[in-house]
């Protein structure tokens, strides 16, 4: 299935992105899996991996010459996202800004849905802290 929807994918992650699937040496690898995940200290973390295509309702989306895949219940989440790769001082790696967030762990490998947004189970997310980071 694919949509025109606002999930943006920069230039220059589109770039990494080849250039890490062809340091993979698997032909059958073809897009960036973008996932939402339950844990982290935040409630929330991103997965983001190499996978060989679409499954049975991910939502394609294709942007520089790639494809990103998004499972059902992590397309709500992601709504809206912009997928960076960031090369500096403070880290260097996949940055996602989420509109659909209120928070993010002081580490940043997790978040919170911002009040009222309807977790994947249909229940409606709690604002709070991030309590591990920040304990550290």
């Amino acid at each position: 299935m694919s949509t025109q929807l606002q999930i943006n994918i920069t230039e220059k992650a589109a770039d990494k992105v080849r250039e890490f699937l062809a340091a993979e040496d698997d032909a059958e690898l073809t897009a960036l899996r973008v996932a939402v995940q339950g844990g982290g200290c935040s409630g929330f973390q991103y997965a983001l991996g190499f996978d060989t295509g679409p499954q049975d309702g991910d939502e394609v989306v294709e942007a520089h010459g790639v494809k990103v895949l998004i499972d059902p219940f992590s397309m709500p989440y992601l709504i809206g996202a912009d997928i960076d790769f960031v090369d500096g001082l403070n880290g260097t790696g996949f940055s996602i800004t989420n509109p659909n967030t209120e928070s993010g762990c002081g580490c940043g490998s997790s978040f919170q849905l911002k009040e009222g947004e309807e977790d994947g189970d249909g229940t409606t997310a709690s604002a709070g802290g991030c309590s591990t980071c920040a304990s550290a």
